[in-house]
C-alpha cells in the first residue's frame, strides 16, 4: 500500500488524460473485449481483480498461435474498474499496428485492498502466474513468444515477475519502474537474485533523467546485478528530456516493438 500512496499523484494525472467518451464494453477492434478468471482461480489470488482486458483477439475459425503482450498498469490504474487498465494499454495497439506486429495484449488489474489478511495490495507474482497459466489455457497463445511491459508500478511489477519468474518470458521491457515494495525509492533485498533471473533474458528498461517519482539510477542498479551475473542481453535507457512519463515514448514507437517482438524463448 505505501507504494500506491507514494504514486497516487499520478492517478489524478492520469485520469484528467482519460476520454469521457470511453465505453465500458468498447467494439472489439476499438478497445479490447473484457474477460473473466474462473471463480476457482480467482480464489487463489491476492490482489486481482477477476476482470481482465484482451485486445487482438482472432475471429472464430483461427488455428495458429498469436504472441502475447501483457502489460502492467500503473498507480493510476489500480482498483476495481477494468476500464482504467484498458484505457492505458490500449494506447500500445496503434503502434504495434504500425509495427505489422499481430499479437494478443492482455492488460490485467491490481485491486487497492487484498483479499488475505496481511497480504500486500498491487501487483502480485503469484496472482500473475495463475493469470498467466490461465491465458495460456484459454487463448491461442504461442508460449515462446511471451513478453512483459509495465509502466510505473507496472515497471516495477515488470521487474518483480520476471526476477522471480523468467523463465516465462521472451523479453521485457519495465518502464519507468523501481525496484522495491514499499515505493519508488525502496529496493528489494532479492536484487541480486533478480538480476540473476533477469540476466538470462532479454531486457530493455526506460528512465527518465528528470524523474521526480522513480529515480534514474534505478536502472543502473539492476544493470549492475545483471552484468554481475553474465547478462548481456540487457539495456537501460535514461531519456534525458524526460521525467516519470518516460514510458510514452518507446510505448509510442514501432521500432521498439520490433525489438521486443524480435526475441523469442529460448529453451536451453
Amino acid at each position: 500500500m505505501k507504494y500506491l500512496s507514494a504514486l497516487l499523484v499520478l492517478s489524478c494525472l492520469e485520469t484528467c488524460l482519460v476520454p469521457l467518451s470511453a465505453q465500458r464494453q468498447p467494439r472489439q477492434n476499438d478497445a479490447g473485449a473484457i474477460q473473466r478468471l474462473p471463480q476457482a482461480l480467482l480464489a487463489k489470488t491476492v490482489s486481482l481483480n477477476p476482470e481482465y482486458c484482451v485486445f487482438g483477439l482472432p475471429a472464430k475459425g483461427f488455428s495458429g498461435k498469436l504472441p502475447l503482450l501483457i502489460y502492467l498498469h500503473g498507480a493510476g490504474g489500480v482498483g476495481s474498474d477494468i476500464n482504467k487498465s484498458r484505457r492505458q494499454a490500449g494506447s500500445l495497439i496503434g503502434p504495434l499496428k504500425q509495427a505489422k506486429i499481430k499479437s494478443l495484449v492482455v492488460a490485467p488489474q491490481a485491486t487497492k485492498s487484498p483479499k488475505k489478511e496481511g497480504a500486500k495490495a498491487g501487483w502480485q507474482v503469484g496472482d500473475l502466474d495463475i493469470l498467466l497459466g490461465h491465458l495460456i489455457n484459454s487463448l491461442p497463445v504461442d508460449s515462446d513468444r511471451v513478453y512483459l511491459t509495465g509502466n510505473s508500478m507496472g515497471g516495477y511489477g515488470t521487474f518483480m515477475w520476471a526476477g522471480c519468474r523468467p523463465q516465462h518470458f521472451a523479453a521485457i521491457a519495465p518502464m519507468v519502474g523501481g525496484l522495491g515494495p514499499l515505493g519508488p525509492k525502496d529496493v528489494t533485498k532479492n536484487l541480486a537474485l533478480w538480476g540473476r533471473n533477469i540476466s538470462t533474458i532479454p531486457m530493455r528498461a526506460y528512465f527518465g533523467a528528470n524523474d521526480r517519482v522513480v529515480p534514474a539510477d534505478r536502472g543502473e542498479m539492476i544493470l549492475k546485478e545483471i552484468t554481475k551475473a553474465g547478462g548481456k542481453q540487457a539495456k537501460v535507457i535514461v531519456l534525458p528530456d524526460m521525467g516519470h512519463n518516460a514510458g510514452k515514448v518507446p510505448h509510442g514507437d514501432p521500432e521498439f516493438f520490433k525489438w521486443l517482438y524480435g526475441n523469442k524463448r529460448s529453451r536451453k
